[in-house]
């Protein structure tokens, strides 16, 4: 029986009338996972950069989102071809790919996402849940249409080339890293530090003039408000694992004094 994919992130911040709202989810719970599905956000990041989630536990945590009006993205820890090859194979429909530095990195992710002639990307749509188990009518020819890639800035270097980076035919957006981006200039941990904000500013102006939508990191609500009003498109505001640890300790602080 043919079988429809659900709507890229690329597909959805087009048609979006305001910014996308989402967060974290880096435990690896599906139950966590489903609560934050459910939580009335547009979009999750499912990690694997800076998390112990693998490739059974992603798959299981997109089966899991799946049942929600909710659009997931999974964070490759790299852009290894591989790395990436198996992320889109168990299902993954859109990618963030992190510490991307130059337009000839991010031509390079492209081409790992795309199957031949385009890319370099294995063929494995029977085997896999991508194409679910070949159910998806004319997967193959029509790849680049079920899949978005991103790519992420978080370095001085992918700040001088962030317009460079979002020119590249295939990077249907950017997000910007602060945490790393403060670590590159010399001010570990500082990502709102006013240099930091110019630079994340700065990358905005470059990949907005490019025509791509643009995306950031933003726990702290005035940094969020600042970026949204800087015309961010997409903003991470929160993690599942921050939520519980701050969530608990002020449950600590309330009633053990």
């Amino acid at each position: 029986m043919p079988l429809r994919l659900a709507p890229t992130f690329r597909e959805r911040l087009a048609e979006a009338t305001r910014p996308q709202i989402g967060m974290w989810v880096t435990s690896g719970s599906p139950v966590v996972a489903e609560i934050c599905a459910g939580s009335g956000l547009d979009w999750l990041l499912v990690d694997t950069e800076h998390s112990p989630v693998g490739l059974e536990t992603v798959q299981s945590l997109l089966q899991t989102i799946a049942a929600y009006p909710i659009t997931p993205m999974v964070r490759a820890p790299s852009g290894d071809a591989v790395a990436l090859k198996r992320l889109l194979d168990l299902g993954a429909q859109n990618l963030l790919v992190p510490m991307v530095d130059s337009a000839d990195e991010a031509e390079a992710v492209v081409r790992a996402v795309r199957y031949p002639p385009r890319g370099v990307r294995g063929v494995g749509s029977a085997l896999s849940r991508s194409a679910r188990w070949n159910r998806v009518e004319g997967y193959l020819t029509n790849a680049d249409d079920f899949t978005s890639l991103f790519v992420q800035i978080e370095s001085t270097a992918g700040v001088a080339a962030a317009a460079e980076i979002a020119a590249v035919d295939g990077v249907d957006g950017v997000f910007v890293g602060p945490s790393d981006l403060a670590a590159s200039m010399g001010l570990l941990g500082q990502q709102t530090h006013p240099e930091v904000t110019t630079a994340v500013l700065a990358t905005f102006e470059s990949v907005r003039a490019r025509g791509r939508p643009v995306g950031v990191n933003a726990f702290d609500p005035a940094q969020a408000r600042r970026y949204l009003d800087a015309g961010a498109s997409f903003v991470l505001v929160g993690a599942d694992v921050s939520l519980l640890a701050q969530g608990s300790e002020a449950l600590a602080r309330r009633h053990s004094g």
